[in-house]
């Protein structure tokens, strides 16, 4: 029926309902849960779930390994709740924010035996939620029923899993004139994802050959760098330097993509921020959080590209990812610009790790 929703919608409305503290049904086979994130979890709710069953708390191995509790699944560890555990243990254990006021949560016991697959992907949805990797799971006898019954999301993994780990399809919404600062001769494209995630920018300068490699640049949204002038990282500078090149050469295509703090969101980006405040470098900080050193997708860069009419770049950049992403998925990186500047006394350190443990060309 063509007014049932699609997997992609029901992930898009999972997200939104893991965001307001809704629970939702994950279902594999004959196996069933309810899952809730941990961030958004409520005491009323975390008894309603102690009800129905034991709890197991959902974490990756990054935050696993941090609050030295076994991850048996390989990238996800099952934390046995015991039935004292109150909300804020549980968010303590999710949220490191206090981790080196109180470093001794445990003794954890982690599960071994079984599926780990919808703990899995219930933290996959946590985090394409911008919410902290982490989430309560208890076992349902009928999560069809479970779901109807309460009017909850339910989702299928066998039809969630894939999706989760590809870029959801971009199509082009709207575009216009846009004279800016750099260039006159601007023009702005907006890209909206099928799977109800942030719309992605194209900022076109003049009118770029589409037979040759163009100057281009996968610039990811930076609110602190961006808009506030930041000091803390060199965003801000790369983004006004790259548009100012273009500017001068007469064309080129700036990607603007809305995949915060590396894609972990704003709030988490803050928090590794707290963490960096703390003593932990930028990759210390998002282990710490459950996230690993990038969580970004740029194959939204290589479709928005080919989406515009290009094939080859000429790319703005000092990550090697990025080089070897739209060569991967058949953009042909002719040059690589470097893009070195905004250093300064407050991120020196960061750009340090960027280049030691990110292979940033710095």
């Amino acid at each position: 029926m063509s007014l049932m929703p699609t997997t992609i919608e029901l992930l898009a409305r999972a997200r939104v309902d893991l965001r307001m503290g809704l629970p939702v049904v994950l279902i594999k086979g004959s196996q069933a849960a309810l899952a809730i994130a941990a961030e958004s979890l409520t005491q009323e709710r975390l008894q309603e779930l102690q009800k129905l069953g034991d709890v197991t708390l959902a974490l990756t191995a990054r935050r696993a390994e941090t609050l030295k509790a076994r991850a048996y699944d390989g990238d996800t560890a099952r934390i046995c709740l015991p039935e004292s555990a109150t909300l804020n243990w549980i968010q303590a254990l999710a949220d490191p924010a206090d981790d080196l006021n109180s470093p001794m949560k445990g003794p954890l016991t982690s599960a071994r035996d079984g599926s780990a697959a919808l703990h899995r992907l219930a933290i996959a949805l946590v985090k394409s939620a911008r919410l902290l990797p982490a989430a309560l799971l208890v076992p349902l006898e009928s999560g069809v029923r479970f779901a109807a019954s309460h009017g909850l999301t339910l989702v299928p993994q066998a039809a969630a899993e894939p999706l989760m780990s590809q870029s959801s399809p971009l199509h082009a919404v709207a575009a216009a004139r846009l004279p800016m600062q750099a260039a006159e001769a601007g023009r702005l494209h907006i890209f909206r994802p099928e799977d109800g995630a942030e719309e992605h920018y194209a900022v076109e300068i003049g009118r770029p050959d589409r037979s040759q490699p163009v100057l281009a640049r996968l610039h990811s949204a930076c609110f602190t760098g961006d808009v506030l002038g930041s000091l803390k990282c060199d965003c801000g500078p790369q983004l006004n330097a790259a548009l100012a090149q273009m500017g001068t050469e007469g064309n080129g295509i700036l990607l603007y993509l809305n995949q915060e703090g590396r894609g972990i969101g704003l709030a988490n980006k803050m928090r590794a921020y707290s963490l960096q405040d703390q003593g932990f470098d930028t990759v210390e900080a998002n282990h710490r959080l459950g996230f690993e050193d990038d969580e970004r997708d740029f194959r939204l860069g290589s479709v928005i590209l080919k989406e515009l009419g290009f094939s080859q770049v000429r790319l703005m950049t000092n990550n090697p990812n990025k080089i070897a992403m739209m060569e991967k998925t058949g953009i042909k990186v002719a040059e690589r610009v470097a893009l070195k500047v905004g250093e300064n006394a407050f991120n020196a350190q960061y750009l340090a790790t960027k280049a030691a443990k990110s292979g940033h060309m710095l």
